[in-house]
């Protein structure tokens, strides 16, 4: 999605990353960035309105569920791998993660 308009920081850019936004998971200087766009582009802040609203939605409705320990560290081990750059094949997914305490 683009508004067709030139923006310091491109809407794919913002779209690609707007959960690391709303998760407060990005660099405040990248914030500032994403928020100046969202000042100049409607079509992304109606995007980041809408996800912004399931975000509380699926919190609301989903927020008192414990997560089986077995799969919080399964989905721990994939960011990790992802975070470090390596790449995760849809078996690795099935498969439990083996840790730095395993190797």
């Amino acid at each position: 999605m683009s508004c067709g308009e030139p923006h310091e920081t491109d809407c794919s850019e913002v779209l690609d990353h707007l959960y690391e936004f709303l998760d407060s998971e990005m660099p405040e200087v990248d914030r500032t960035k994403f928020e100046h766009h969202f000042e100049e582009c409607s079509p992304c802040l109606e995007k980041y309105g809408l996800e912004q609203a399931v975000k509380k939605l699926v919190k609301r409705c989903c927020g008192h569920d414990d997560v089986p320990a077995d799969l919080r560290a399964k989905v721990m081990g994939r960011l990790e791998l992802l975070r470090s750059g390596q790449t995760v094949s849809e078996r690795d997914v099935t498969e439990t993660p083996v840790t730095s305490q395993e190797s």
